[in-house]
């Protein structure tokens, strides 16, 4: 007998969401994030608010949402934590001031941390679709993220069908969720274009309890476009693959590149899309942007397998007009697939990632300004560059007008350490720090990489303490941060 479903308000939906509950909302960046609900849900917080009642929700996502979810919600002081990565400005300054509470995760360890009931139960899963059938199949949109894990362990469901997204996005997407241990078997991807699961993720349709209909469109901002620092950085990594594939370290055929969000990593695509020596390449990643669109119609990109399409909305549009000329060469998976160690090890990507702060012995800082304030979070980063054929990460070598070298004595805080860390990549030039102990990979990065501005200063803190393997003073290491502190210019430090 066919099931079907009751057609509700976002206000409707929201009434049924309590105080207290958690919820795993759909999305990986904006792309497929729900958008009417989570706005209701935030009305509806607002309204409690204001009589007095106690109203905040538990937020867990693929990644990072819209303004319409972790926005509204974070204006609305409706979350009560929220996990595992987030962009918004409003809900950073809530987890900044204390008042939401935010733990920072590997992208790929979320969907298990649910299943493995570590996150406690989740009472909702409120997810985006293009089509859901009368037998509980649901047909996802730009994104999965871990929305097949929230809508396999939620205890009831609502759906926001969005017109905007066709139902011929049937076949774009891998669904495929590893069993729990000891019954977990090795995930069979051996390529990047290898499919292992289901176009739609399947649900009992018992627990879907209403659909909202949308027709709203992603809220992808537009990246800042590319400068003369990000085209010499992108130039940069381009020739250092073409070094390693002259060399033999890169085979011929060349290997998957993982790389991540921003206008770093749209310089870097685009000069590795233009060099004559780089061949036509496949990329396993998590993020799909408006320049690997561009690649593929370039024929550049021969296959990309990703979490989401976070592209600007005239592109996502010409990939809508000319979807079946993308059938079998875009692949949509969840991220538990996507980044999982297993599958970046044993098909060899090169990842490709931005620093917020990098330390002469090659630690990496993502996610902290001052090694105090959240910026985003780790998001996918360590999930690849621990376990990729080479991980690479590549910052401006300034900020704030050059008030802040991003390459420091020592990491404010440290979220990939000197052991994951193969090469650092600024605009001043290229830092393999392969086989290097820690005096080695210093001067190769003071020398290559650092701001003509802060050589001269870095040179000094290292010859600080002539002993000890890492040559790290207690005394000084953290002195740019405390000139900047005081003075808001780094440049001032001294030692």
């Amino acid at each position: 007998m066919k099931r079907f479903f009751p057609i509700l308000s976002a206000d409707e939906a929201a009434a049924l969401v309590q105080h207290d509950e958690v919820i795993g909302f759909s999305g990986f960046t904006p792309a497929g994030a729900a958008k009417v609900i989570p706005t209701a849900i935030a009305r509806k917080a607002r309204a409690e608010h204001e009589a007095g009642n106690p109203f905040k929700v538990g937020v867990i996502t693929g990644a990072s949402t819209g303004p319409s979810l972790d926005g509204e919600l974070a204006k609305a002081d409706a979350i009560k934590f929220r996990t595992p990565y987030q962009s918004d400005k409003d809900l950073r300054a809530s987890i900044n001031a204390g008042k939401t509470h935010f733990f920072d995760m590997h992208l790929s360890l979320l969907p298990q941390y649910v299943r493995y009931g570590f996150l406690g139960p989740v009472d909702w899963a409120i997810v985006e679709a293009a089509d859901v059938s009368f037998d509980g199949k649901i047909l996802l949109t730009t994104s999965v993220g871990a929305s097949p894990t929230f809508l396999s362990q939620a205890k009831k469901i609502l759906v926001e069908i969005n017109a905007r997204h066709p139902k011929e996005l049937l076949g774009f997407h891998d669904i495929y969720e590893p069993q729990s241990p000891p019954f977990r078997r090795p995930i069979p991807i051996c390529n990047a274009e290898d499919r292992i699961g289901t176009q739609r993720v399947w649900v009992d349709p018992k627990k879907i309890v209403g659909i909202v209909e949308s027709n709203r469109p992603d809220e992808v901002k537009d990246f800042t476009p590319v400068t003369d620092v990000t085209t010499r950085i992108g130039q940069h990594v381009a020739e250092f693959l073409a070094a390693e594939l002259r060399s033999g370290h890169i085979p011929k055929g060349f290997l998957p590149i993982q790389s991540g969000v921003g206008n770093v990593a749209n310089a870097v695509l685009g000069a590795m899309g233009e060099h004559p020596e780089i061949p036509r390449f496949q990329m396993y990643t998590e993020v799909i942007q408006d320049s690997v669109i561009e690649l593929i119609k370039q024929d550049r990109c021969s296959f990309v397998s990703g979490v989401s399409l976070t592209l600007s909305n005239p592109v996502l549009q010409g990939v809508y007009d000319s979807l079946e000329s993308y059938r079998g060469r875009l692949l949509l998976r969840p991220q538990e697939i996507a980044n999982n160690p297993e599958i970046v090890r044993r098909i060899g990507i090169i990842s490709i990632n931005t620093a917020l702060e990098a330390d002469i012995f090659g630690n990496i800082n993502s996610t902290h300004v001052l090694g105090q304030k959240m910026m985003n979070g780790i998001g996918g980063s360590g999930d690849f560059t621990r376990n990729a054929y080479i991980s690479i990460f590549t910052c401006p070598s300034t900020a704030k007008g050059g008030n802040i070298s991003a390459i420091v004595p020592m990491c404010s805080h440290m979220d990939h350490s000197e052991h994951s860390v193969q090469v650092l990549i600024t605009e001043h030039g290229i830092a393999d720090l392969r086989g290097k102990d820690p005096r080695q990979r210093a001067a190769t990065i003071i020398s290559n990489c650092v701001d003509p501005a802060y050589r001269d200063l870095l040179w000094t803190y290292f010859k600080l303490t002539e002993n000890g393997h890492t040559p790290q003073s207690f005394r000084s290491a953290f002195a740019f941060h405390e000139a900047f502190l005081e003075s808001g210019d780094m440049r001032r430090t001294t030692f």
